[in-house]
């Protein structure tokens, strides 16, 4: 199977090209309802993103004009658009759906504030709020608490090379979540001639200067990968993933490492990566902290497991788009799964699994949880299957056709 490109990628790709110093081509780009919102706030800010074609084509602009950014449930534009924004002589006001004004975005919004950017909003450090542009920003050191969100440092630097003084970002609280989103952002700028300087321990500096444009070539999203995959796990079959990069900063690309610790053979092949199903699916005891994006899939697979497992490091994934740990007890629970949350993680026991109805929380990972279970279970019915659309707008055909 292919799958489509990673929205990750994509949406880093559109930012950078947007503030690049020419046009150039997001190759493979995911045409999903976040990229579709990320290119539309480009293009409101006063760049152009030609999004007719499955290559798009980005066309900086100046950002003269006052706009209205739609967030949706995306939280790489709530984020990272505020810091382009900064850049630009209008006022440009954010908004979203309405879980989006409960996800956190008060830390970027400060260190805006710390280096020159002026921001409007209700105090609660949350949707809405507007950026009041002056046409630059000064740039220099902020200080920083990253812990609910590697998105926050990302947001900065993509922006940085463009401010006066560059961008000085350091983290000071608990362990950074997702870090190697931080790695993919730092990879791409380093692509576009940027220099980062992340020699240092939660610092990464971005010194002021050109952005290059750069043709980027998306690669597949391998969190996509993740229910793909579980049904050759839970099945005793194989699935083969195409173009799986043999080296990538992509967050489930850890999902190698997990399958095989739960009994699957993952193996390279000439087409990508062959994942086959073990006679008996172990548990696992794991600390998702790095790789939160795969709890929900990982915490299905688990509740079909044949011993006991333990998700660890994950709090974080309480402020996605739905606290996924109660989300995952409940749905879990609710279908007979014996699980207990944890303020990090869950732990879950092996228990006879019933049909039921499996909510999804207009949550695209927790529907990947649900479609999990519902391959194994009979009688499981997942709920809005379409929300899956915000990074696999095809994914109900593609599960469709290997089941």
């Amino acid at each position: 199977m292919s799958l489509p490109g990673s929205k990750s990628l994509t949406n880093r790709a559109l930012i950078l090209a947007a503030i690049a110093d020419g046009p150039s081509v997001v190759r493979r780009a995911l045409r999903s309802r976040d990229t579709a919102l990320m290119a539309a706030a480009l293009t409101s800010l006063g760049s152009h993103v030609d999004t007719s074609a499955d290559d798009w084509v980005v066309t900086p602009g100046g950002f003269r004009s006052d706009a209205t950014i739609d967030c949706g449930l995306a939280g790489t534009v709530m984020r990272f658009v505020p810091p382009v924004a900064g850049l630009s002589t209008g006022t440009v006001a954010f908004d979203g759906d309405p879980h989006m004004r409960n996800r956190p975005i008060g830390e970027v919004l400060e260190a805006l504030r710390a280096v020159g950017v002026t921001i409007e909003d209700d105090g609660r450090g949350a949707l809405p709020f507007s950026v009041l542009g002056t046409g630059g920003v000064r740039g220099g050191t902020v200080l920083m608490d990253a812990s609910a969100s590697s998105q926050f440092i990302s947001s900065l630097l993509l922006a940085g090379a463009r401010y006066d003084l560059g961008i000085d970002v350091r983290h000071d609280g608990k362990p950074v979540p997702s870090l190697p989103h931080v790695d993919m952002t730092v990879a791409m700028l380093r692509q576009h001639g940027v220099e980062v300087d992340d020699s240092e321990a939660n610092r990464w500096a971005v010194a002021p200067g050109t952005v290059k444009a750069v043709d980027h070539l998306i690669e597949p999203d391998l969190s996509n990968a993740a229910p793909f995959l579980a049904l050759a796990a839970l099945s005793g079959g194989s699935v083969t993933v195409r173009d799986w990069p043999r080296a990538t900063n992509q967050a489930g690309d850890a999902l190698r490492e997990i399958l095989t610790r739960m009994g699957c053979s993952v193996a390279f092949v000439d087409d990508g990566l062959r994942v086959s199903g073990p006679e008996v699916l172990e548990g696992i005891d794991v600390d998702l902290h790095d790789v939160g994006e795969l709890a929900p899939a990982v915490a299905a697979l688990c509740a079909l497991a044949s011993s006991p497992s333990h998700l660890r490091g994950i709090a974080h994934i309480r402020g996605h788009e739905t606290d996924r740990l109660a989300a995952l007890a409940a749905e879990l629970g609710a279908l007979g799964a014996d699980v207990t949350e944890h303020p990090d993680g869950l732990s879950l026991r092996p228990a006879p699994l019933r049909g039921g109805l499996f909510h999804t929380y207009a949550d695209h990972r927790m529907a990947h949880a649900g479609v999990i279970v519902a391959a194994a279970v009979d009688g499981v019915l997942v709920e809005n299957i379409a929300t899956t659309s915000k990074t696999f707008p095809d994914f109900a055909r593609f599960w469709s056709g290997l089941l």
